[in-house]
């Protein structure tokens, strides 16, 4: 008798289907136009993408089952339906687009409808029916009104001020018509040039007169090159102090300033500087060239500069003869410069002040050029690695592209490094003619710190290439690279040293990696993944998919037996990390940002086969990003200055270092001076007094002070520019109540809006009234220039920040976006009570009352200090863990140029070696808080996970013992984070670089007095629960578990109905869970970080026969007594009956202080 169990009736299955093609009927029947469509460019294409999936799901189901279904699934009328709502947008774009004169309301408008209707033609295909028409017919009548336009400043003769309005009504399309700015500025270009033509360049002037009274004409003469000059002579005019040395040499603050050498040396280059610009204007002016001619000026430039030779690739050199003449190279480097920017000049020859159209440098860059090459120095004679501050509009690039050339005239190669690409290879562009007409162009390379990085490892080996080669075609030896030695020197001119001392550089590392690609690798990650129960390598090398590649690669199989080992442990966890499907590839969510140039090992190369059996990835697709990685070492961006004979740059952060920042310029590059650049502009017209600018609210009242200072700002005839710390917390607030009367009014810039809708934000942004909500990424580098005369004398932009910085030079930064180059402005920070937790503690709510006050931002200063102090203590930790392998690596490129076959396939193996799980194995769960409170802690893991994995393996080496282990990092909050962030778990690991990684995706959030223990012990107990099991706890917080009554209240704020749906369905409680861990006799080490939790721990510590004790992360000793916990109870398991005896030796080693 045959049994069938879980038979779903007939009947039932066409209910589920008929509900199923319900639920897809609604999900087509929604207005196509949202805000979030509207806003967001990416949300809108996911939208139109979705919809025809929906579609052609429909579709199907109509043509397989239509004779199944016991309703008639009409899908012409629902097609029907989306083609009545397409046509009544074309239609409302085509009514916009027929106006002669549109108002922001009704562009914005125009905008929403045109992009909607894009992005439907992109994606929706229906029969009978085209949009394209209807975009086309839009465009055609739009440029029919601009050709109007056209016609009438054609016709309007010498009426200027009708020529300014015409002109301003283009630039009005231009600007918010984005789909059309290139053709519409062309025409406006056009215009200007015919109009200058035809009325002369005296009447020509009198046009930016009348064009400057609205914010449209202000911009046009800035962005349109026959009007561009004005705005070159403006700026000039605006700089109060531009040839003042008195003022300069007065308010130059610094180190070692001899201000007499520093004057004498700027009167020389003056009286140069201004006989060369006379005299080759002179020249210009009796010829009608519309360029002079600087054969002569450059061969002089030349000449000043000689035959210098530098000898030594680690230094710098030049005699006093030569340093006596830089002021008049400087003079004559900057003559280049400015007479190779005499467009605007010719522009007004034969009219008074011609000269002040042209590019000529101002008192505070040639004084900092001076600093940067070692003059003004009282007592020194030689090159100090030094840095220059510059504040913000005044020149920075100016000076790094001068000094540049200084160094290269000399033979030295130059690296300009900057923070931004787009910014790099911009100012490189910008001075490129002056680099080529001196000769020196190949010696200055711009670009980002780890780009400039890569460039110089793979100045003499191209690792990727080589070892990929080497690899393909299965080497057994390698060919002597052809070895061209750099002899010359290297100088590094850093622009904003805050950022090279960022985390992110400082601290990070440069890990080439190469995909291994070829038809027997295909087969063989195809095998594995059809067979993803097999358990360990050997199964794997009895496949013929193995065999063919042992076959094919028999001098390099070793590294595909390490790839195999992690492929089979990825199988496992490929599906936690936070990925997604963007362009047919897999994208990593980091924060705030989609990345789309990181692989995370073959846990990605597991999602692209994962996506692509469900059709969201193609074949081209999987077939193009999958392969065997091989990583080719680690190099550490911290070591890579040291390659540099000298180090010096500008910034606009300097005074904002901390006491630890400033210790690593002096320590470890050997930055020993400093320079202060006043303001060329005068002194600063900012209004914010730290006292009384500084509010800290309660949750009830923080929109409503937020939405307070913004009205107050509005009625002043003022613009706000107001940053939030995150995406989630600027939408949080976009959305709520209080912002609901003028939501449909405000600006939103992030970086999910797209780059064109961004630019007219900005632009829009010095208006009056205006209210603009922006995330901290534009708090830096994005420049709001108000031209707006009426809004600046009604205050000038406000800035209001709603988070208080981690760092100093972000908060300098974010202030920065108002009071630019002497304009007026004012700066505010209102906080949210709660969110201070991450610098004052778990016990915030009893100590926040006792700093409120006048020097309330004074504490809150001195405590941020003390938290980045002790953060940079963990990452001396990491540093030299990273020069360890950065050394291993450049010896390994050694390896590799000399051909020396077996180092380098030691090192391969070494660096590519895979997991290795032994059964018994002694495997820790590391769980850690990752409330607000908690950045320290999650910082200075991230920062010694790979010393503790290092230390213990040492020990274990040292006691004849096997030095695998495994760690899992897990991360909990509290129940006002959602079931996705409570709990976050890393895979089981044996690699620490890959829990570095886990950690590089985790950071603070949420926090409510006691936390959920609870649940990352729950999880610990599940762990337990697996065949491997767990050998311990290791348990670190600042705060106790919840009580049951607080469980039940905090559960509360989502509400059960949401708790069940998740993993986390059933409440529990911290005893309940550590009840079943004792049963296991498994011990939960608990440290605590404050006296708040001391108690709570013991208890859970005694009750598992685990150890407690007090870590205080924040002293400048906390990550290496966090590495000390830690590693001690990791070797405490592994080494077995040998546990206190292979504590002891580790103490014996690496302890430096006693508890």
């Amino acid at each position: 008798m045959i049994i069938l169990l879980n038979v779903i009736l007939h009947a039932d299955m066409i209910i589920e289907l008929e509900r199923a093609i319900n639920n897809l009927i609604v999900q087509l029947n929604v207005d196509l136009i949202s805000d979030e469509t509207t806003r967001f460019e990416r949300r809108r294409e996911e939208f139109f993408s979705h919809l025809m999936i929906l579609i052609s799901t429909l579709r199907n189901i109509n043509s397989k089952l239509k004779d199944l279904l016991p309703f008639k699934l009409d899908i012409e009328k629902l097609e029907e339906e989306i083609k009545r709502k397409v046509k009544r947008l074309g239609d409302q774009l085509l009514s916009i687009a027929s106006k002669s004169d549109l108002s922001q309301r009704d562009s914005d408008k125009f905008r929403t409808y045109y992009n909607h209707l894009s992005s439907f033609n992109r994606h929706i295909i229906l029969s009978d029916f085209d949009v394209r028409h209807v975009l086309d017919a839009a465009e055609e009548k739009i440029f029919e009104t601009i050709a109007s336009l056209s016609r009438e400043t054609g016709n309007s003769g010498l009426d200027v001020a009708k020529v300014a309005e015409l002109l301003i009504k283009m630039k009005f399309f231009a600007e918010n018509l984005l789909m059309f700015d290139s053709k519409i500025n062309a025409e406006i270009d056009e215009i200007l040039k015919n109009y200058k033509i035809k009325v002369g360049t005296k009447a020509f002037m009198k046009l930016p007169i009348a064009l400057e009274k609205t914010d449209i004409g202000a911009r046009l003469i800035v962005e349109h090159a026959s009007l561009a000059g004005e705005d070159w002579r403006r700026r000039r005019e605006k700089m109060q102090k531009q040839d003042d040395i008195e003022y300069m040499l007065r308010e130059l603050d610094g180190d070692d300033i001899a201000t007499d050498i520093l004057r004498i040396q700027y009167y020389n280059f003056r009286k140069t500087y201004d006989s060369l610009i006379a005299r080759h204007l002179e020249l210009l002016d009796q010829m009608s060239n519309t360029e002079p001619n600087l054969d002569i000026l450059i061969s002089e430039t030349k000449l000043i500069v000689g035959t210098i030779v530098q000898k030594h690739r680690n230094s710098v050199r030049w005699n006093n003869s030569f340093k006596k003449k830089i002021s008049d190279l400087l003079a004559h480097i900057f003559a280049v410069w400015t007479l190779k920017n005499t467009q605007h000049y010719n522009a007004m020859r034969g009219i008074e002040a011609a000269q002040a159209y042209l590019l000529m440098p101002h008192v505070g860059q040639v004084i900092a050029i001076f600093r940067i090459l070692g003059i003004g120095y009282q007592g020194y004679d030689d090159l100090l690695n030094n840095l220059v501050q510059i504040g913000t509009g005044e020149g920075k690039s100016v000076v790094m592209a001068v000094t540049a050339c200084v160094f290269a005239l000399i033979g030295v190669d130059v690296n300009c490094s900057c923070y931004s690409e787009v910014l790099s290879m911009r100012d490189k562009n910008d001075f490129a003619p002056v680099f080529r007409a001196l000769g020196i162009e190949e010696r200055i390379e711009y670009g980002t710190f780890n780009r400039l990085c890569e460039n110089l490892l793979n100045e003499q080996c191209n690792v990727r290439d080589k070892v990929c080669e080497m690899i393909v075609n299965n080497s057994s030896t390698i060919d002597v690279a052809t070895k061209s030695v750099r002899i010359d020197p290297k100088v590094l001119l850093i622009d904003e040293v805050d950022v090279f001392l960022s985390e992110k550089f400082y601290g990070g590392t440069y890990s080439p990696s190469v995909y291994i690609k070829d038809s027997t690798i295909n087969i063989l990650l195809d095998t594995i993944w059809k067979n993803k129960t097999i358990q360990n390598l050997n199964v794997v090398k009895n496949t013929q998919a193995y065999k063919a590649c042992a076959t094919r690669f028999s001098n390099w199989i070793f590294l595909f037996d390490e790839a195999i080992k992690d492929m089979l442990i990825a199988l496992e966890s490929f599906q936690s990390s936070t990925y997604i499907v963007q362009n047919d590839r897999i994208v990593y969510v980091e924060g705030e940002s989609i990345v789309d140039n990181v692989v995370h090992g073959y846990s990605t190369i597991w999602a692209y086969y994962h996506e692509h059996e469900k059709d969201n990835i193609s074949k081209v697709s999987l077939e193009t990003n999958v392969g065997i990685i091989v990583n080719c070492g680690t190099f550490s961006y911290a070591e890579m200055p040291h390659e540099f004979a000298y180090i010096t740059g500008v910034t606009g952060t300097l005074k904002t270092l901390a006491m630890s920042e400033q210790n690593i310029l002096r320590r470890v590059y050997n930055v020993e001076k400093k320079t202060f650049i006043p303001s060329v502009f005068g002194s600063s017209n900012r209004m914010f007094n730290s006292n009384t600018d500084v509010l800290v609210v309660k949750e009830s009242e923080y929109y409503m002070a937020l939405r307070g200072d913004m009205d107050v700002v509005c009625r002043a005839g003022r613009a706000i520019l107001v940053f939030f710390e995150s995406d989630e917390k600027l939408m949080d607030f976009y959305n709520s109540s209080q912002l609901s009367s003028i939501k449909t009014d405000v600006q939103i810039i992030t970086e999910k809006v797209s780059v064109k809708e961004r630019e007219l934000c900005i632009k829009r942004a010095a208006l009056e009234g205006r209210i603009t909500l922006l995330t901290r990424t534009f708090g830096r580098g994005t420049d709001f220039i108000c031209r707006n005369q009426q809004l600046l004398a009604n205050g000038g932009i406000h800035v209001l920040q709603t988070f208080f910085s981690e760092e100093l030079s972000e908060e300098y930064q974010i202030m920065g976006r108002g009071a630019r180059q002497g304009d007026r402005g004012s700066y505010r920070m209102i906080l949210l009570d709660k969110e201070l937790e991450w610098i004052l503690g778990s016990t915030w709510e009893d100590d926040l009352p006792k700093i409120i006050g006048s020097n309330l931002y004074k504490n809150l200063n001195k405590a941020r200090n003390d938290l980045y102090e002790s953060r940079c203590g963990a990452k001396e930790l990491s540093i030299e863990q990273c020069r360890q392998e950065h050394e291993a690596s450049k010896s390994f490129m050694s390896s590799l140029i000399s051909g020396n076959i077996e180092a380098v396939k030691t090192f391969l193996k070494n660096q590519n070696q895979g997991a290795s799980f032994v059964s018994g194995s002694s495997r820790t769960v590391l769980l850690l808080d990752a409330t607000g409170s908690m950045s320290s802690l999650l910082s200075a893991t991230k920062e010694t996970v790979c010393t503790m994995f290092e230390r213990a393996s040492n020990i274990l080496k040292e006691k004849n013992l096997s030095d695998l282990f495994q760690m899992q990092i897990v991360i909990y909050r509290n129940y006002n984070s959602r079931e996705n962030e409570i709990l976050q778990a890393s895979a089981w690991e044996t690699k620490p670089n890959n829990l570095r990684s886990f950690m590089n995706t985790v950071g603070p959030k949420g926090g409510m007095g006691a936390e959920a223990i609870e649940i990352g012990l729950w999880h610990a107990v599940k762990e337990s629960e697996t065949l491997d099991s767990i050998s311990q706890v290791i348990l670190i917080r600042d705060a106790p578990a919840n009580s049951q009554e607080e469980v039940r209240k905090k559960r509360a704020g989502f509400g059960e109905a949401y708790w069940e749906k998740t993993r986390f369905g059933k409440p529990t409680y911290f005893a309940y869970e550590l009840e079943k861990l004792k049963s296991k006799n498994l011990p939960v080490h608990a440290f605590y970080l404050t006296r708040y939790a001391k108690d709570n721990f013991k208890y859970i510590a005694n009750e598992t026969g685990g150890r407690c004790e007090r870590l205080n992360i924040h002293s400048p000793e906390g990550a290496e007594t966090l590495t000390d916990f830690v590693t001690e109870e990791v070797l405490r398991k592994a080494a077995g009956d040998q546990g206190d005896a292979a504590v002891d030796l580790y103490r014996k080693i690496y302890k430096t202080f006693a508890f």
